[in-house]
């Protein structure tokens, strides 16, 4: 039995084949293209193997409505030849398995309530804080979807008064991706992230932005853990600096483990999306037998 998984990102493309036991037999990453490259050679390495499923977590947004039109396609992104493009109608068509379609970042999140930081809880929020910012949750084993999938780096957040950046989403300008997404760093300092100063006051702004964020999804979501991934999280001084803005702004309203069990670096650095696929893969799985059997 071999599963296949796509963390398809605007970058690369990183797809695996796993055994049942999920244990990866191997991945390739692919840049990601125009579609027509991309996807001949995600074919090229699928069609050598006899996947039972295939997990799939995209960039977005994408149509996860099975109802509608743009169900499984690309929407509106900003990555050149991308929006529009049927995604999941190209796999399925190609690979007549049962197919898992989510975000990349619920993946990852998935990844983590199973395999990583938050194994063992019923419920997780997965934020990635890298080139942009993007959110997954997780409740009671299900990846959580409405009438689209979350898209929490785009919340609005109160900005210092003595920050004059304009932001760099272009679309809402000065939301939490505008303002603490890695690009921020080095717009407004001049310096790659990974080569800012420890002490320098760009990192307090970019924890007070963070907390804010993470203060409204527990307020609104209550998750029993929130995890952080992604590049900028690669400073280990951050997390702390985010635990401690999290703690003087939620000012004991509400009653949340120790903030240091509370808010987490991922479990499973870099692998949170690639194995979240998978997982999602073998959960397809299972529930079209059980529908089969009933």
């Amino acid at each position: 039995m071999l599963y296949g998984g796509i963390e398809a990102g605007g970058t690369k493309f990183i797809c695996a084949v796993a055994d049942e036991k999920l244990q990866i037999k191997e991945t390739i990453s692919i840049p990601t293209t125009d579609p027509q490259t991309t996807f001949e050679q995600v074919f090229a390495f699928f069609d050598r193997y006899p996947i039972a499923a295939l997990g799939i977590g995209s960039f977005g947004p994408i149509g996860i409505q099975p109802d509608h039109e743009n169900y499984g396609h690309i929407l509106a992104t900003p990555k050149e030849g991308w929006a529009g493009v049927d995604f999941l109608g190209q796999m399925k068509q190609r690979y007549k398995v049962p197919t898992a379609w989510t975000t990349d970042v619920n993946a990852a999140a998935f990844g983590e309530i199973k395999r990583g930081a938050a194994k063992g809880k019923r419920s997780c929020i997965y934020l990635t804080i890298g080139t942009g910012i993007g959110g997954g949750v997780v409740i009671n084993d299900e990846v959580f979807q409405g009438i689209s999938h979350p898209e929490m780096g785009h919340l609005f957040i109160k900005r210092d008064p003595e920050d004059t950046y304009q932001g760099t989403c272009p679309y809402h300008k000065d939301c939490l991706e505008g303002l603490a997404a890695g690009p921020s760093l080095e717009a407004r300092t001049g310096i790659k992230g990974e080569e800012l100063p420890l002490d320098h006051p760009i990192w307090d702004l970019q924890a007070n932005y963070l907390a804010q964020a993470l203060m409204s999804y527990t307020l609104i979501l209550a998750p029993e853990v929130i995890v952080l991934g992604g590049g900028v999280m690669n400073q280990d001084h951050l997390l702390k600096k985010i635990q401690q803005q999290f703690t003087v702004l939620m000012a004991g309203y509400l009653e949340t483990p120790k903030v240091e069990e509370y808010i987490l670096r991922w479990g499973l650095p870099n692998k949170s999306g690639l194995i979240g696929t998978l997982l999602l893969a073998q959960k397809e799985l299972e529930s079209e037998n059980n529908r089969s059997l009933s």
